[in-house]
């Protein structure tokens, strides 16, 4: 009998180690130290890409206290994709503790043996604000068309804009919904608007003829000036959302604070 016990004690000991759980929480990153928000384990960016990043979104927690953290990881250790974002947000308490507003996205590349995995996790206190569908549109619009391009910081630049406008009010997920579905804004480049606008004014005032022919070609501005407006439109930094601009003056992260997640959140593969 004694020996019995000893042996189904034994099997449940080892069938509890092969579950990925809590008690295996070591498989997952340890909290940075010095904390970071960006931290690209996998090694798909440059330094100045991290950095760039980095530093939008010190400012940005420094500015409205909602924290969004990118993580990148070369292996998800057996884990579901979501699994492992939950838990590793879990663990690091991304986001504030009493307002449980964190954002995680976590990136495992594409590899010769396996496929590409995104996803995003939102914290407790953002799931009204950030549903799992709009993670799944930010995830199939801005992320997975420039990761399929081989272009991860353009990827993640776009989807830190979106979130960044969508939780600090800029427009509501519903209204990025609807843009995104007509995808009109990631199709045509602003720049190419304005210089459609431009030629349309110059055929206009061809036909209008007069002494004004000049200035009414370019809409009485300066052309020049018409170049610097499509210019800045094609560098906007956050791709066709506009959206956070915040700047690098924020200093360095303080730390995650303790935030919390309840499974939901939205991905995608490649």
């Amino acid at each position: 009998m004694r020996r019995t016990f000893l042996k189904l004690l034994i099997i449940t000991i080892l069938l509890s180690a092969s579950i990925p759980g809590k008690a295996s929480a070591q498989n997952l990153p340890e909290k940075p130290d010095p904390p970071r928000l960006v931290n690209d384990f996998a090694g798909i960016m440059n330094r100045d890409q991290i950095n760039a990043l980095e530093e939008r979104l010190v400012a940005f927690s420094d500015s409205t206290s909602t924290q969004i953290s990118i993580v990148t990881v070369p292996t998800l250790r057996g884990y579901d994709v979501s699994d492992y974002a939950q838990r590793l947000g879990e663990k690091w308490g991304i986001g504030k503790k009493q307002r449980n507003n964190g954002v995680l996205i976590l990136v495992k590349p594409r590899q010769p043996d396996s496929k590409g995995e995104v996803f995003i996790a939102q914290g407790y206190g953002l799931e009204g604000v950030l549903p799992d569908l709009t993670c799944s549109q930010i995830v199939d619009n801005d992320i997975l068309p420039s990761f399929r391009a081989g272009d991860y910081y353009g990827g993640l630049d776009k989807a830190v804009n979106t979130i960044m406008a969508i939780t600090h009010g800029e427009f509501t997920a519903d209204e990025y919904g609807g843009k995104a579905h007509k995808n009109v804004a990631h199709k045509v480049p602003f720049g190419l608007v304005l210089f459609i606008i431009f030629i349309i004014i110059m055929v206009i005032s061809r036909g209008s003829g007069g002494s004004n022919r000049r200035n009414i070609s370019t809409g009485g501005l300066p052309f020049w000036m018409l170049l610097g407006m499509m210019n800045s439109g094609r560098g906007s930094h956050g791709g066709s959302w506009g959206g956070f601009s915040g700047g690098g003056d924020g200093g360095g992260f303080g730390g995650f604070g303790g935030g919390s997640f309840g499974g939901g959140g939205a991905g995608g593969s490649w």
